[in-house]
C-alpha cells in the first residue's frame, strides 16, 4: 500500500511539473482523505480536488497566494469543515471557487474573495440564498442548483451576472431579477413555478424552464435575444407569444397539452423543435406553421403524437424540409 502510495504521489507531482511548469495540479479521484502527503507549490493557480474524502482544508491552500482556481468538489465538507476559508487573505484574488456535491447547509462566507468570477455550490442542502448579499460585485456565473432553495433574493447587486442556475430547487416565483441586465443565461428547471416573469430582461439568450408548473407561455414575447428556450415537461395548452423571438434557433415545447403548431411561422433561423409528447392530431398545415424555417430546419421531435402514427410521417417531413437531418431519433442520411 506504502509503495502504491508512493507512486501515486509522484505521478501527482508529476502532473503539477508537466502542467504549466507547476501551476496547476489535477489530484482528481485520488480518493484522499487529507492532503498531509500532499507537496502544493507556491505557484499553483489551479488546484482541482474533485471526487476525494476531504472533509477539512488544509491550511496550506490558504497560503497560496497566486491561486485562481479551487475545486473542492464532490468531496465530504460540512459548514464546519469549509469555514477557514472566509479568513484566509493570501488567498483573496481566486476568481474560482467550486463547492459544488458536498453536505453545505448554507452559502459559506466568501466575502474576502473581491474578484470572483465562478461560484458554484449546486447539489448540496442548502434551504436559502441567504449570505449571497456578500459575494463580490464582480461575478459572472452562479450556480445553486439542486438544493432546496424556495425564493430568489440576495442577489440584486450582482449587476454583473451572466449565468444564473437554480435548478432542481423548490421556487415557486420567478422575481428579484430585473437588475440582471447582463443575464445570458438563466436555468430554472425542476421548480414549482407556475407564470413567466422575466422582470423586463430582454438579453437573456438562454432559458429554461423545463418541468415546472406552467400552463402558458405568457410572458416571454419581449426575450428577443432568446436562442435557445426549454418549455418541456409542463402543462401548457397553446403556443403563443412566440412571434417576435426572431433569434430563436432551439425550441424545446415537449411533454406539454399542445394540440396544434402556432406561432412561430416568422422564426427564421430555428434549427430545433422538439414537439414530443404532446396532442398534435395532424401534419395538415406544418409547411405553413413553420414556413418560416423551411430551409434552416435541421431536427425535428414529434413522436408519441396522434400525428406521429401515419406510415407516411416521415416522408412527409423530409419533403417540407429539404434539410432536415434528424426526425425523432432517426439520423437521416
Amino acid at each position: 500500500m506504502e509503495e502504491q502510495s508512493n507512486r501515486d504521489l509522484d505521478r501527482d507531482t508529476a502532473m503539477a511539473d508537466d502542467d504549466q511548469s507547476g501551476r496547476c495540479l489535477d489530484l482528481t479521484s485520488f480518493q484522499l482523505h487529507d492532503l498531509g502527503d500532499i507537496e502544493l507549490p507556491e505557484s499553483l493557480i489551479e488546484l482541482d480536488l474533485t471526487a476525494n474524502r476531504l472533509s477539512k482544508l488544509d491550511p496550506r491552500i490558504g497560503l497560496l497566494s497566486h491561486l485562481k482556481k479551487l475545486s473542492l468538489r464532490q468531496n465530504l465538507f460540512d459548514d464546519q469543515g469549509v469555514e477557514a476559508i472566509s479568513n484566509w487573505n493570501e488567498i483573496s484574488g481566486l476568481q474560482e471557487l467550486v463547492l459544488r456535491d458536498n453536505k453545505l447547509t448554507k452559502i459559506p462566507d466568501v466575502s474576502i474573495f473581491k474578484s470572483l468570477l465562478v461560484f458554484d455550490v449546486s447539489f448540496n442542502e442548502i434551504p436559502s440564498l441567504s449570505g449571497l448579499s456578500k459575494v463580490s460585485t464582480t461575478l459572472k456565473e452562479l450556480y445553486v442548483s439542486k438544493n432546496e432553495v424556495t425564493k430568489i433574493e440576495e442577489l440584486e447587486h450582482l449587476q454583473s451576472l451572466q449565468i444564473l442556475e437554480l435548478g432542481s430547487n423548490r421556487l415557486r416565483v420567478m422575481e428579484n431579477l430585473q437588475t440582471f441586465t447582463n443575464l445570458q443565461e438563466l436555468w430554472l428547471g425542476r421548480n414549482r413555478i407556475k407564470a413567466v416573469n422575466l422582470c423586463g430582461l430582454t438579453c437573456i439568450r438562454k432559458l429554461s424552464l423545463q418541468s415546472n408548473r406552467l400552463t402558458s407561455m405568457a410572458g416571454l414575447q419581449d426575450c428577443v435575444a432568446l436562442e435557445e428556450l426549454y418549455l418541456s415537461h409542463n402543462g401548457i395548452a397553446k403556443m403563443e407569444g412566440l412571434s417576435k423571438l426572431a433569434n430563436l434557433r432551439v425550441l424545446d415545447v415537449s411533454s406539454n397539452k399542445l394540440t396544434s403548431i402556432d406561432d412561430i411561422e416568422n422564426l427564421t433561423r430555428l434549427e430545433d423543435l422538439w414537439l414530443n409528447d404532446n396532442q398534435i392530431a395532424s401534419l395538415e398545415g406544418i409547411d405553413l406553421a413553420l414556413s418560416g424555417s423551411r430551409e434552416k430546419l435541421t431536427t425535428i421531435y414529434l413522436e408519441r403524437n396522434p400525428c406521429a402514427t401515419s406510415p407516411s410521417y416521415s416522408v412527409i417531413l423530409k419533403e417540407i424540409f429539404p434539410n432536415l437531418e434528424q426526425i425523432d431519433s432517426d439520423i437521416l442520411m
